[in-house]
């Protein structure tokens, strides 16, 4: 694990988030893309879907940042999200059979945790933006 407390907590919510949507029938196609404006958490399918997937963890007690995790997903954010999948979409392209998919959505994905890192509360909300 990373020695910066936020990278470490962030990790642990987008492990807890692949968990979730895996179970939920989802399919990871990629995980952390990296762009020059910010990185992807994670790119998923379902059905004729192709989800752009922003996870925000949050600790209980913390006074870091908003107390929900999805406050932090605010119009600058969301910007920056939908320039990162035009990107991610120009890199990988839309004809391949995990990629051409007949719709674009933009879930997200709040997550608290305790000190101890135990799931708390996992809000999933499809079409977020």
């Amino acid at each position: 694990m990373s020695a910066d407390p936020r990278r470490t907590i962030g990790s642990l919510g987008e492990r807890l988030a692949a968990e979730h949507l895996t179970r939920a029938g989802y399919e990871i196609v990629e995980r952390n893309f990296r762009t020059r404006g910010g990185e992807l958490d994670m790119v998923v399918s379902e059905g004729r879907w192709l989800v752009f997937c922003e996870v925000k963890t949050r600790v209980v007690g913390s006074r870091c940042g908003p107390a929900e995790p999805l406050d932090a997903i605010g119009p600058d954010k969301r910007r920056r999200l939908r320039r990162m999948a035009g990107q991610w979409l120009a890199a990988h392209g839309t004809d391949s059979p995990r990629t051409g998919r007949s719709e674009l959505r933009f879930d997200a994905i709040g997550i608290t945790v305790s000190r101890g890192g135990r799931l708390l509360r996992l809000d999933h909300v499809e079409g977020a933006f």
